[in-house]
């Protein structure tokens, strides 16, 4: 009896089905079977009733689970029991990062994270922020860098990396290009180009034009801020963006100030409260990261 054939039968009793069961622990149904097969063989009885729709327990099935689950737990036990001793961490972590956001202060922290703990497996998922949220609250993630307006979200620990405006960018020629500062009702007699809803930047540009009673119109959206100023280079339209993204396009586009935006445009990391030791090691090698780089 192995390890991994008592996983395999688990994951196929709490799944009731044997292709969830085998994308679950990660190979093919048939490899399941198999090994499910060759447990019961050694048992010398069924564990699992394949005759309906659903994969059931036999009343053997039953019996056998509940210690199945306690021989893992205790396989698990003694595994974490070494691993302090030597100091390793093990395990899964899923960060996530708002769509098209390079920012190397994150990479650097994963690289660093995964070179001091290679046992611990890193997922990365991009999505707009209010998503990325979403998914850490529900546990879906354990770790996020998002764009918010204001202030960082409620109910999960955070840390604000960047705390700055908003700002029209325009190509030289553009009328609004001639003037320093404008106000968000100038900036809306102009077609404007911004990042979609659910995006930091997005949320402040709403706010702050609601605030003033604007319902702006916007005629183009991309996700990465990349395009959006490139269809402004064009001119196409004016493009919202972060004081500092519009500077990344300082040689193509003119940054104007709003001078009645004042929302905070803030980039900040986010995390489950409740932290196991591989994250709460992740959390401080991106604390580092980010401190290093102000």
């Amino acid at each position: 009896m192995e390890l991994r054939q008592l996983e395999y039968f688990v994951a196929v009793a709490e799944e009731a089905n044997f292709t969830r069961a085998a994308a679950r622990v990660h190979i093919s149904q048939s490899g399941v079977s198999a090994q499910i097969r060759a447990l019961e063989r050694e048992l010398g009885a069924e564990l699992i009733d394949r005759s309906g729709g659903t994969a059931t327990l036999t009343t053997a099935g039953e019996a056998a689970l509940t210690q199945a689950r306690a021989t893992l737990a205790a396989a698990g036990s003694v595994r974490q029991s070494v691993d302090d001793v030597a100091g390793l961490l093990r395990g899964s972590l899923r960060v996530g990062m708002v769509t098209a956001c390079t920012v190397p202060q994150l990479f650097d922290a994963l690289a660093r994270f995964h070179s001091a703990h290679p046992g611990v497996e890193l997922a990365l998922h991009e999505d707009t922020s209010d998503r990325l949220v979403d998914d850490v609250r529900a546990g879906e993630l354990d770790f996020a860098l998002v764009g918010v307006a204001a202030r960082a979200p409620d109910g999960l620990a955070s840390m604000v990396v960047i705390d700055e405006r908003i700002v029209a960018a325009v190509p030289p020629q553009h009328p609004l290009a001639a003037r320093d500062t404008a106000t968000l009702a100038q900036v809306c007699e102009h077609p404007i180009i911004a990042l979609p809803p659910g995006t930091g930047i997005r949320a402040v540009f709403d706010r702050d034009c609601y605030g003033v009673g604007l319902a702006p119109q916007i005629t183009l959206q991309a996700s990465a801020p990349d395009a959006v100023a490139d269809l402004a280079t064009r001119g196409m339209g004016v493009a919202i963006l972060s004081a500092s993204m519009a500077g990344f396009y300082d040689d193509t586009l003119v940054a104007v100030e709003l001078t009645d935006s004042h929302t905070a445009a803030l980039l900040a990391l986010v995390w489950r409260p409740k932290m196991g030791p591989a994250l709460t090691e992740l959390v401080a090698v991106a604390t580092r990261s980010f401190s290093e780089s102000s």
